[in-house]
């Protein structure tokens, strides 16, 4: 077994060659399981585990472990460890729920014999729950929207819409596996845009949707059946909440690019709540607010309607990170955004290492996409950006940095210089779609 330092996301550096990790839930409330090697139903060994450690449903934070020769783990194996790595979060929780904490865990976990506090405040606010739509757009996936709809059908939320938007499609497929598996689910609705683009799909989808909250997810998630109760929930947490994002971390390590992604950086922005805004919440980090990649991920977000009704919701000139453009106009139009890890969802990380450069590459086109976008719809953020230049070079090249402190040793010199060559791209090929934009209008 391995150890890990204290903190809430305890994660222990594993090398490549402990390839594949399987990923498992441990909920600290119930008596805890033996964890196997092995898949049943898939047959698969694995080397060693990546723990999602829970506690009231609420996330705490991951741990990993390995798997000795026996092929299994019994509970008292890496009680201890849990216990190690997580005390602190451990002990907050139940604090906040007015329980005792205890001096370790052992099997039995952390069982309680009434109904927790969070989870009655959650319970709570299911009887005054919003009417909420969920969008998703998709393009020519049959076989991950098949794994995406039932975790979305089956959310533990009152009054909300499934709105699929088939993008560009190239045939009926989508349209037919929706007819035949769920067309007579009445909370499922199917529409269509032919223009390609992830922003176009979204904004399609946005203009039909009924709800006054809009959440958006992929369709290569699988969310928590609360997801779509606690990322509503947070707008109401405090005042002039415009958007929330949540917890997404990976459905599966079993390749090294899958790997590879985590140590980027992943989608995971911690396991404690934040709120972001340009006064009381706004944290001491020098680039902020332009880092918006840190208040979350499209994968997992939601907005308020009207908000994103004023700001023309996603840019379809953008070539992608239209997520954080929002999320940055979100603070810098003066509201709040807040991060809600119990709101869960697991991603599907690309399995190919030459989808993983894709997806790099993109990432940078994006970041510097949107600093051109924020740019021109904002000129006096360009004095705000040459004043931080000089921490965005360290933040961006140093070892050293929050940004590049999961990447190991092996991590490949040639996905870090894709993304420069997509920051490279980025103003040019965002100008030149704008423009072509315009000159269409």
């Amino acid at each position: 077994m391995l150890t890990a330092p204290p903190g809430d996301f305890a994660i222990v550096r594993q090398p490549t060659d402990s390839l594949p990790l399987r990923i498992v839930e441990i909920e600290l409330g119930r008596p805890l399981p033996v964890l196997s090697a092995i898949d049943e139903k898939t047959g698969q060994v694995y080397q060693g585990a990546r723990c999602l450690v829970r506690l009231h449903d609420s996330p705490l934070g991951m741990v990993d472990l390995q798997f000795d020769e026996k092929n299994e783990l019994e509970a008292q194996d890496y009680a201890q460890h849990i216990w190690r790595s997580l005390q602190k979060s451990i002990a907050e929780h139940l604090l906040q729920d007015g329980l005792p904490v205890p001096l370790r865990i052992d099997s039995i976990g952390l069982t309680c014999p009434e109904t927790p506090v969070c989870i009655e405040e959650r319970e709570a606010f299911f009887a005054v729950a919003p009417f909420v739509s969920v969008i998703v757009s998709t393009h020519d996936r049959t076989e991950q929207l098949a794994q995406c709809l039932p975790s979305l059908l089956a959310q533990h939320y009152p009054h909300y819409e499934v709105v699929i938007v088939d993008n560009a499609p190239s045939s009926s497929a989508t349209w037919k596996f929706l007819q035949q598996t769920y067309g007579d689910i009445p909370k499922l609705r199917y529409v269509r845009e032919d223009r390609p683009g992830l922003s176009r799909g979204l904004n399609r989808g946005t203009k039909v949707a009924k709800g006054e909250i809009l959440a958006f997810t992929d369709d290569d998630v699988v969310v928590d059946t609360h997801w779509l109760l606690q990322l509503t929930r947070a707008f109401s947490l405090t005042s002039d909440v415009s958007c929330v994002t949540g917890l997404v971390v990976p459905l599966q390590l079993e390749t090294l690019a899958q790997m590879l992604f985590e140590e980027y950086g992943g989608f995971s922005k911690g396991f404690h709540r934040r709120v972001y805004d340009m006064a009381d919440n706004r944290p001491d980090e020098p680039l902020f607010p332009y880092t918006a990649g840190r208040f979350g991920t499209g994968a997992s977000m939601a907005f308020r309607a009207d908000f994103l009704c004023s700001v023309g919701g996603f840019d379809p000139a953008l070539p992608c990170g239209m997520d954080i453009a929002v999320f940055f106009q979100t603070i810098k139009q003066g509201h709040k955004l807040i991060y809600e890890p119990a709101a869960l969802a697991h991603h599907c990380h690309r399995r190919a290492y030459g989808e993983l450069q894709k997806q790099i590459f993109s990432y940078g086109l994006g970041l510097t996409a949107c600093l051109t976008k924020n740019i021109l719809e904002q000129p006096r953020c360009l004095l705000e950006l040459v004043l931080k230049v000089p921490y965005g070079l360290f933040f961006m090249l140093s070892t050293r940095s929050p940004r590049n402190q999961k990447k190991q040793g092996h991590y490949p010199r040639e996905l870090t210089l894709l993304e420069f060559k997509g920051m490279l791209q980025g103003p040019y090929i965002y100008l030149r779609k704008r423009l072509s934009r315009k000159t269409a209008q």
